[in-house]
């Protein structure tokens, strides 16, 4: 997990190899999830080349259409031989959400149209891999790879639809969009100066309250499955998305009541996670991409919840984070302190 980002804002940007490393013949697989910056995409190519020793990418995992998660990926595209790319096209939808809008004059291919400009880096992402013969797969849950060993628990395509119609991307829903980021601008402005509130181990302050927008909650939710270890993967998710996830499992079959590994939602964000969901999915190793210096990232209030629950923490905040299972420490890396219960947290 590589950091991405200086100040208030964060990104995403992680690589994983998983198979027989005994010799570069054996079967061995990369994948990447996210790319965060151009700059991050750089040095997830670098990572790949001088850590992995390889120049090929199996899999690339567009969470969702985020700059600070796709501006990346168009680097991991260009520089590497990509195998396969999943990655939501929003604008493949036009013709069965048209309906839900109340504009007549909006047509099929005008919809379309609007939401590649609104979808601009997924859009390139999407033209980049049609250059380059790059097979894409939208990854609504159900998708798998290498026969269920990586699976997509959410969203379900229906669900990502609902999601579509409220983005603030969309023709209609635009105008709502700028005025509520003008006003989480403004909150953002007044809320400079944090307050803060005490905290104890045996009194929790995170709640089921949190709320993030469509973009975020149409992120990929992603179970790698291998040599009976379980890695979640999250992108921006928020509590109505990661809910939905736990139903879907359920009715799967599919264990994720308790993971060796997660990534926490959306840089730790405490609109994103609540304590119903932490004590249905419990992890051993919880891992927060949040930038260095970020006031708000993470949340106390989320790290707590995730230590009170037995998950050791680590954050980036611009320190590259590693973690491996039964090969050898990399070269020059060293052991990271996990994150500590803090008695204050942010309101």
């Amino acid at each position: 997990m590589l950091p991405v980002g200086d100040g208030e804002k964060s990104g995403d940007a992680l690589a994983m190899r998983f198979g027989d490393f005994s010799n570069k013949e054996k079967e061995q697989y990369i994948v990447v999830i996210d790319g965060g910056s151009k700059d991050s995409g750089k040095k997830l190519v670098e990572l790949i080349k001088n850590q992995y020793g390889m120049n090929y990418v199996d899999l690339v995992i567009s969470t969702h259409p985020d700059s600070d998660h796709t501006s990346g990926l168009r680097v991991i595209l260009e520089e590497m031989s990509v195998g396969k790319l999943w990655m939501h096209l929003p604008w493949n939808h036009s013709d069965r959400i048209r309906d839900l809008f109340h504009d007549g004059r909006i047509t099929d291919e005008s919809l379309k149209e609007r939401m590649r400009k609104a979808y601009r880096y997924a859009y390139e992402l999407e033209q980049i891999a049609n250059e380059k013969n790059i097979p894409i797969e939208e990854p609504f849950a159900g998708t798998s790879f290498l026969n269920g060993t990586i699976q997509v628990l959410g969203p379900t395509e229906k669900y990502y639809e609902e999601l579509l119609v409220n983005s603030a991307k969309t023709p209609e829903q635009k105008m709502a969009g700028l005025v509520g980021s003008l006003e989480r601008t403004f909150a953002s402005a007044k809320s400079t100066v944090l307050s803060w509130i005490e905290e104890t181990f045996d009194i929790e302050t995170l709640d089921e309250s949190g709320d993030t927008s469509s973009e975020n909650n149409s992120s990929v939710v992603n179970l790698l499955n291998f040599d009976n270890k379980k890695f979640l993967f999250t992108g921006d998710s928020g509590i109505p998305a990661l809910k939905k996830v736990i139903e879907y499992s359920k009715v799967y079959g599919i264990d994720i009541s308790r993971v060796n590994w997660k990534q926490v939602p959306h840089h730790g964000s405490h609109r994103n996670i609540s304590p119903s969901i932490l004590d249905e999915i419990k992890t051993e190793y919880a891992f927060v991409s949040a930038s260095k210096g970020a006031p708000k990232h993470p949340s106390y209030k989320v790290t707590n919840a995730y230590i009170r629950r037995g998950a050791n923490v680590y954050t980036t905040e611009g320190n590259i984070l590693n973690h491996h299972l039964n090969c050898n420490t990399r070269n020059g890396y060293g052991t990271a302190v996990p994150f500590t219960f803090q008695n204050k947290v942010q309101e």
